[in-house]
């Protein structure tokens, strides 16, 4: 019998390994899966039928061959920013792009690892806001409640994962867009150390602010993909020492000390966590004390970090501008963002990257006195569809800063974090918390998200997936 979709990335991965399931039988599973709940969830930009299984009849042939890989013969998603041979990447955009001639860097290593890509997730406009809606794909649903948003920018990749569409997906991260939806769709979600995965053919991507990471149920499995596509090109501009972090997974923490912080950063937009929000991440600490930890309320110090941040993401809206088919198609806030950019591209980028070395020693101060900062994800529960798509730039930007005001500052410093999921609103809206620590921390905050996991369980609470397309989509109603 072939394992239901409920079934994860490593456990789908042992199962191909020891016989119980074909490859074929896995990819067409979850192409039927998404072909089902497209109508309604639109997590997908480019689906890859035909291709999709032939690369599983592939795997097939060499696990009966006797090959084995980490990842040989599993179904997973990558977001519509990553290049893969044989498809455009548009990055949320309208038009007609070429397809692309070779893999990202991301993408080959993936391959290297035995997995099959099923598609391409859907993204904003050039990864911009916590939404995944636009006039080129239309409106990125959330599987715990249609009506709401699985947030962005990686949120089609969150829907997909959520749902049960793939068992894991790689999305990209530069102010939360891995994070965020992860927080909204009830997963795990690694902005891992800046570099760690390659952005090649990008040297880095938005000068610096974007890395790309995982989304899984598990924490585990977020950890075997970060495995399975991280290491460098030699082109990369950020190379830190390759490091193995599946194993951290099953390892103890230890006795830590964590930093709880309710504050955000400084921002011109008035912003607090929501009652729900505060609630969540205060049991959490609670929780995390329970658990042996100490938990003491403190607050990174900040500082100017925001003036750093703009000119780097502004100015990497320009560059990708620069390479779209048609810039008449774009929305307007997006063409007045590059225009930002171009103004800001020059000496007020070259101060933002100067002044990168001082905010890690200021804000950095808080790791010498603890091993992890526990913050919100998001300070709301996720938006309604529709309900960012129609403002202005300026309304945009205070409604999405009001809304994601703590995921971005680790984007600026290039270290790890992770969401793990945090409960849930009173009508059943996910919500998540950040762990956050220094750089090349992944191993430490893998530990303790497991930690977590192991007593939280949060991987066995599923949306129901079963309204979402007409006959449902065949899972395991043991989880349901």
């Amino acid at each position: 019998m072939s394992p239901a979709l409920s079934q994860g990335l490593a456990e789908q991965a042992r199962a191909l390994a020891e016989g119980e399931v074909s490859s074929r039988a896995l990819v067409e599973r979850s192409l039927a899966a998404i072909e089902a709940t497209q109508p309604v969830l639109n997590a997908f930009r480019r689906i890859r039928p035909e291709a999709a299984l032939a690369e599983a009849e592939a795997a097939d042939r060499k696990l009966a061959a006797g090959e084995r890989a980490p990842l040989l013969g599993v179904p997973v998603a990558v977001k519509d920013d990553m290049d893969l041979t044989g498809e455009p990447t548009a990055f949320g955009c309208p038009g007609e792009f070429p397809v692309k001639a070779a893999d990202c860097e991301a993408v080959r290593r993936l391959r290297e690892a035995g997995a099959v890509i099923v598609g391409k997730t859907n993204t904003p406009e050039l990864g911009q806001w916590p939404f995944t809606e636009g006039p080129a794909f239309g409106d990125t649903r959330n599987p715990w409640n249609t009506e709401h948003t699985p947030g962005g920018s990686s949120g089609g990749a969150g829907a997909a994962v959520a749902a049960g569409l793939v068992p894991a997906a790689l999305g990209s991260d530069g102010a939360g867009s891995v994070r965020i939806p992860a927080a909204w769709s009830h997963l795990i979600g690694i902005k891992p150390q800046r570099g760690r995965i390659s952005t090649w053919p990008e040297e880095e991507a938005f000068n610096g602010i974007t890395g790309i990471g995982p989304l899984a149920r598990t924490v585990a499995d977020a950890a075997l993909l970060l495995d399975a596509a991280s290491g460098s090109h030699p082109g990369d501009l950020h190379t830190p020492e390759p490091l193995t972090l599946f194993p951290a997974a099953s390892r103890d923490p230890g006795r830590l000390r964590i930093a709880l912080s309710l504050r955000p950063p400084f921002t011109t937009t008035r912003t607090s966590p929501a009652s729900a929000v505060r609630a969540a991440i205060v049991g959490l600490a609670e929780r995390l004390a329970g658990l042996g930890h100490e938990v003491v309320e403190e607050d990174p110090k900040y500082g100017p970090v925001g003036l750093t941040f703009v000119p780097r993401a502004t100015a990497g809206v320009r560059d990708w501008c620069d390479r779209v088919p048609d810039q008449s198609l774009l929305d307007p806030r997006t063409r007045s963002a590059a225009r930002i950019g171009r103004l800001l591209g020059g000496a007020p980028l070259r101060l933002a990257r100067a002044v990168e070395p001082r905010l890690h020693a200021r804000v950095g101060g808080i790791f010498r006195r603890f091993d992890v900062v526990l913050t919100p994800t998001t300070a709301t529960p996720p938006p309604r569809v529709g309900s960012l798509i129609s403002l202005s730039g300026w309304r945009t930007d205070r409604a999405m800063i009001a809304a994601c005001p703590y995921a971005w500052p680790w984007n600026v410093l290039g270290w790890p974090g992770i969401n793990v999921p945090a409960g849930f609103t009173d009508d059943g809206l996910p919500l998540g918390a950040q762990l956050l620590g220094p750089a090349n921390s992944e191993p430490l905050l893998i530990s303790l998200a497991a930690q977590l996991e192991s007593d939280r369980r949060w991987y066995e609470r599923w949306p129901d997936v079963q309204g979402l397309a007409e006959g449902g989509v065949d899972r395991d109603p043991a989880v349901a």
